[in-house]
């Protein structure tokens, strides 16, 4: 049975985004592929259990069904490290991970094995991304982020900690290069990477759209709560505008599909938001996707009325402007089951830019 562990440089690499890709990619290839994330990180609860997001995705994405305890054996929990350095059990750990992994490869033809951070995180409790891969008996493929120098460092960093487990990376695949900047980083980056006797599997161009928030994700991540327009939470925010300016120089900022950040007695910068925002109705007009209205405040009702018409999801917050502004900006964007457009752009992406035949011939 094949086995591909996908680790990164560090988090939000996008190891999951790629994970994803590769399987179903090879669902394609190969009638039965598994997935397992060992450790996650992020969890969710479902079906009264702890569960890691990403387990949750690639299990309704993929069409896994192998049980989400088994695709995501350990939760890291708040307080499990503390609990762990005061009273380590390697042992359990181990066992769980490996009676999950037995489970869900039962009859696979190739697993897909996903990591959480670098090569090194785990370790605080005796697992770290290289010490799971070789007590998986996997082979390793790094996902790093665009760039040069730095992401070379980074690889050949992350390859001597798996080598020194006894892990073979068999490559490495660049996630998020900038268009304009890419023939030269998928030139030089091969080049740097040959010299350290590393392959290069893909390289792969950065999609803003993969990046761009919902209205509602933003909802989900913070402690706002939505004042009007809950339908059309699903709207994808491409720009965040803070308009604490005056009117006439806030218009100049806003494009296509962009949020706004605004205290919420600001009714200039509320009218600007009207006047740019066109709904469903087919008028090409529509920049504004969402409001969010900060310090608490909540317009008075010929204000809120027209917002409601208008059919912009409005958020209030209770923190200032500055601090909602920080705050979204800091939201990691993770792909969910219902972001269909978003799937299909990963399916795609690994398709055109993922070298398939290398990887299996490795295996």
């Amino acid at each position: 049975m094949r086995k591909i562990f996908i680790a990164a440089t560090k988090q939000n690499d996008g190891k999951t985004t790629v994970s994803l890709g590769i399987i179903r990619n090879l669902q394609q290839r190969f009638g039965k592929v598994g997935f397992i994330k060992p450790i996650g990180q992020r969890y969710l609860e479902e079906e009264g259990l702890k569960i890691d997001e990403d387990s949750i995705l690639i299990e309704e994405v993929c069409g896994i069904k192998s049980g989400l305890k088994d695709m995501n054996p350990i939760a890291v929990e708040k307080g499990f490290t503390e609990k762990y350095i005061a009273k380590p059990d390697k042992k359990n750990i181990s066992k769980q991970i490996q009676d999950s992994f037995r489970r869900v490869s039962k009859n696979q033809e190739l697993v897909v094995i996903e990591g959480t951070g670098h090569a090194g995180v785990g370790s605080v409790f005796d697992h770290s991304n290289a010490a799971v891969a070789r007590l998986l008996g996997s082979k390793v493929i790094i996902i790093s982020s665009g760039g040069v120098g730095r992401p070379i460092d980074e690889i050949i960093l992350n390859k001597a900690l798996f080598e020194k487990e006894g892990v073979k990376v068999l490559g490495v695949i660049v996630n998020k290069v900038l268009p304009n900047k890419f023939d030269k980083i998928n030139r030089l980056v091969r080049k740097g990477l040959q010299r350290k006797g590393v392959d290069v599997l893909g390289v792969l161009p950065y999609n803003p759209m993969l990046a761009r928030p919902s209205i509602e994700q933003i909802l989900e991540e913070t402690d706002f709560q939505v004042l009007c327009g809950k339908q059309y939470l699903e709207r994808s925010v491409a720009k965040v505008i803070v308009a604490a300016m005056e009117p006439r120089d806030a218009a100049g900022y806003i494009s296509e599909d962009s949020l706004m950040i605004t205290p919420g007695d600001r009714k200039d910068m509320i009218m600007i938001a009207l006047n740019c925002f066109r709904g469903d109705a087919g008028n090409k007009k529509l920049k504004i996707c969402g409001l969010i209205l900060t310090c608490g405040i909540t317009p008075e009702p010929p204000i809120m009325e027209l917002l409601e018409k208008a059919q912009i999801p409005v958020l209030l917050s209770k923190s200032d402007t500055y601090d909602v502004a920080t705050c979204v900006h800091d939201i990691t964007v993770k792909i969910r089951p219902c972001d269909t457009e978003k799937i299909d752009a990963v399916v795609e992406l690994i398709k055109e830019n993922v070298d398939f035949k290398k990887i299996l011939s490795h295996l």
